[in-house]
């Protein structure tokens, strides 16, 4: 680690006290929260251990800062008050910058570009996505979400049903009681190419990328007063870009560069 990155970690460590603890090495322990619930992002393994995109970019990001990590699981709804409420320092689950969300914490630079999309069966025969065409039609998203915010506020007309988690919205698309979903792109793509389940359904229309919605790219969140810590984390994570390690790990899940959104 260069000097200036370490000095920035030991500023918000023995500063602004971001981090759980400070070990006898010297060795901050950096908390992260995450979802796991939103594969490929982020998940639990059939051991019961929390793996993913977002988590194997977090733990880079600890190995960069010398920090030692500390993984949290957290409900969706929950994750930004939780935040605040110090049960940890650092969001690393996907979120999209927004304005709305930047009233509450401070975001990282981001470490993915964002869009939505709407998905539906192989079958339908839905091909106007517009809220006159979906007028009464029943569309699903996972609730507290972007996706979420978008169908509420542009789909009036139509029958907007908001679940606890993704898969709980995959399911029901699934299982026939939705005629579409709004989704993150990534992992929708991810879900309908390589899942048993997604099989069955397709990504349609144009690509959703009002920046109202989608903000500008993913990000991790932090408190505000945690400026220290956000300057340190943008540093490692310019570092794992430059030297490779963040293109390793977006192609042990994607075949979409997450950066660019290009194949």
């Amino acid at each position: 680690m260069n000097k200036t990155l370490r000095s920035l970690l030991l500023c918000a460590s023995f500063g602004a006290l971001p981090f759980a603890a400070v070990q006898a090495s010297d060795e901050p322990t950096l908390r992260l929260a995450t979802e796991g619930a939103y594969p490929p992002f982020n998940y639990y393994t059939a051991d019961g251990q929390l793996a993913g995109f977002d988590i194997e970019i977090g733990k880079a990001l600890c190995e960069r800062m010398q920090a030692q990590c500390s993984l949290v699981a957290q409900d969706w709804d929950g994750i930004i008050p939780a935040l605040l409420g110090r049960k940890y320092d650092v969001i690393i689950a996907s979120m999209f910058i927004t304005e709305e969300r930047r009233q509450m914490v401070a975001f990282s630079d981001p470490y993915q570009k964002s869009a939505m999309t709407f998905v539906v069966a192989k079958d339908s025969e839905l091909k106007d996505f517009s809220p006159a065409a979906l007028a009464g039609k029943t569309i699903g998203a996972q609730g507290a979400t972007t996706q979420a915010d978008y169908l509420m506020a542009m789909f009036p007309g139509s029958d907007v049903r908001l679940y606890p988690t993704q898969d709980a919205v995959n399911l029901d698309l699934v299982s026939g009681r939705l005629d579409a979903q709004v989704g993150d792109m990534i992992p929708m793509l991810d879900w309908t190419q390589k899942s048993t389940d997604g099989s069955c359904c397709r990504l349609a229309g144009e690509p959703i990328s009002d920046p109202k919605y989608v903000g500008e790219g993913v990000g991790m969140a932090l408190r505000k007063e945690d400026e220290p810590l956000r300057l340190a984390l943008n540093q490692a994570l310019a570092s794992i870009i430059a030297d490779g390690t963040y293109q390793a790990i977006n192609d042990k899940f994607f075949s979409v560069n997450l950066l660019t959104l290009e194949q």
